[in-house]
């Protein structure tokens, strides 16, 4: 038999990398919620993301950006506020009364909500590994959360679910703008829907940005907002679908499934978080089940996805 030459390993160090730095963004994201708040920390993101991307438009389509039909507008703009905007906002509000590592493993649900999305639109029928994916993943958030239920800490146990919410959001955001993302591309529909976010984000954190101490916030605020946008989300974005088309989705996929690790480990390390036995168990419940569910084999499809 000829020698094969083994595949390149740059996509698998693409992908470590994307998701190393993924899971290290947790920690900093909650550091940043403390020094500037949440609406704060999204209304700098948003001072930012409009020229990120311009510069993503132009990298990959120079001055001709593609054109959307008209009935296209206005599923766009919808399905962005939706899994941008309120995901985005629900997100940070949610991990503003959880922790760094709460949040990377409840987040990490969103593969059980777009099955069962899939299933309650009638696209999918789910199939008995599926459910049984689904049912043990529910199983592990009622076991990751029992500490906080238990010790009736409502403010905490609150943000644990307005991050299961924000998963679910994102969920059908990733269902529904799949025959836009087909049709014209991952990068133009997050250039274009990052435009179109921006203006109501503003509008919403301006309170914040108006009471913010710009001259007062140290230099790490700056720099870790900035990486936050460009590299964790645009860089981190373009990385991850490219190692995807490299390798493929079914190999990359499952190295996701290290965020919480690296998460965990980082706030463990620089923020000081604890984890019970409970919690532990709790987060390696739902990741087992998470995985169950988005590798199962998958029931027969039985209607096609229409952007809405």
């Amino acid at each position: 038999m000829p020698h094969r030459a083994p595949a390149s390993t740059a996509p698998l160090l693409a992908a470590l990398a994307v998701v190393i730095t993924w899971g290290l963004n947790f920690p900093l994201s909650k550091a940043l919620f403390t020094q500037v708040g949440p609406a704060g920390f999204l209304g700098l993101r948003y001072l930012l993301m409009p020229f990120c991307a311009v510069a993503l438009l132009c990298w990959r389509f120079g001055w001709r950006w593609p054109r959307l039909d008209r009935r296209e507008i206005g599923p766009l703009v919808r399905l962005t506020l939706v899994g941008q905007g309120l995901h985005l906002l629900l997100s940070a509000y949610g991990m503003q009364g959880s922790t760094a590592f709460s949040a990377s493993v409840l987040l990490a649900c969103g593969p059980v909500f777009t099955l069962l999305i899939l299933r309650l639109s009638g696209v999918e029928r789910l199939s008995r590994g599926q459910v049984a994916g689904v049912a043990t993943a529910a199983l592990g958030a009622l076991l990751f959360t029992s500490d906080k239920l238990l010790t009736a800490d409502w403010q905490a146990s609150l943000g644990d679910l307005t991050l299961l919410a924000a998963a679910a959001l994102f969920s059908y955001y990733t269902v529904a703008s799949k025959p836009l993302i087909q049709h014209h591309g991952g990068v133009t529909v997050l250039g274009y829907g990052s435009l179109v976010c921006t203006l109501p984000m503003l509008a919403w954190c301006a309170p914040e940005l108006r009471a913010l101490d710009w001259a007062g916030q140290p230099t790490w605020v700056w720099t870790g907002l900035v990486w936050q946008v460009a590299g964790g989300g645009f860089i981190g974005w373009l990385a991850w679908g490219w190692a995807n088309e490299r390798r493929g989705v079914a190999r990359t996929a499952p190295l996701i499934y290290l965020m919480p690790l690296v998460a965990g480990l980082a706030a463990w390390a620089w923020g000081g978080e604890l984890f019970s036995t409970p919690k532990l168990l709790g987060a390696g419940v739902i990741l087992g089940g998470v995985a169950l569910a988005q590798f199962s084999r998958s029931a027969a499809v039985t209607a096609p996805i229409t952007a809405s």
